[in-house]
């Protein structure tokens, strides 16, 4: 029996579940890199898909929505009920920083936020949420093995897409915020309260200095790299588990 949001049976997850935002580009990850595929979830339309990569390493890839609350509830579910052991988001972001390019890859190594989220834990004080290192250095080395553009360091998760006040990013930029996404925080605080593993990994897409954005073939470009990425360090992370 599956969760209140995902309807899988249990075992039908891998120990590593790669999240996209968008449920169709979960399928294109599936279709694209993975073989012996099974749809194990199309509850709400959120889709998820267990198979194997090209070296036969059991890897799913499941959409997490938009925004903190829903990847909460996702990475919830799956850390608590499906026996995952980690979750790597990919996603999209935009830089607040000019020697971050479009197109470059760029690993949380913390995620900052200007959400409530961590009220519900009534701590009195400020969270530092951070990626679990592990992956954080597997992630690293993929990239630079793959010679792909990459990036440490920390960024904003928001809660506001359209944001009123035009300077919100400058005073952010100026405490050395790489970019802003919308997901990493708070699946860095479930992975911590659940002791799991997680990683925030972005494809650059967006430069708010440069007022600059991708194409559809260049976004796709930059999207095919940090994929690559993301199987390459759940291959080697599910490897050394074993």
């Amino acid at each position: 029996m599956g969760t209140p949001h995902i309807g899988a049976k249990l075992g039908d997850f891998a120990k590593v579940v790669l999240m996209p935002g968008d449920p169709l580009r979960a399928k294109w990850i599936a279709d694209t890199y993975l073989h012996d595929v099974r749809l194990v979830n199309e509850v709400r339309g959120v889709l998820g898909f267990t198979g194997k990569t090209k070296n036969n390493i059991p890897l799913s890839v499941m959409a997490s929505g938009m925004g903190m609350p829903s990847i909460g509830i996702y990475s919830h579910e799956l850390f608590t009920h499906y026996g995952v052991e980690a979750i790597i988001r990919i996603g999209t972001m935009g830089t607040y920083q000019k020697d971050v390019h479009l197109k470059d890859i760029l690993l949380a190594e913390g995620a900052s936020t200007d959400s409530n989220w961590m009220s519900q834990h009534h701590l009195g004080g400020t969270y530092s949420a951070i990626a679990d290192f592990s992956l954080l250095l597997t992630a690293y080395q993929a990239a630079k093995t793959l010679g792909h553009p990459v990036h440490v360091g920390n960024i904003l998760s928001a809660d506001i897409f359209y944001d009123t006040d035009q300077n919100t990013w400058k005073r952010w930029a100026d405490l050395g915020i790489l970019g802003v996404e919308m997901e990493a925080y708070a699946l860095y605080v479930e992975a911590c309260k659940l002791k799991k593993k997680a990683l925030a990994m972005m494809t650059v897409t967006d430069s708010f200095i440069l007022e600059e954005k991708l194409t559809a073939e260049e976004r796709q470009l930059g999207l095919s790299q940090m994929v690559e990425t993301a199987i390459l360090t759940a291959e080697e992370y599910t490897k050394n588990a074993l």
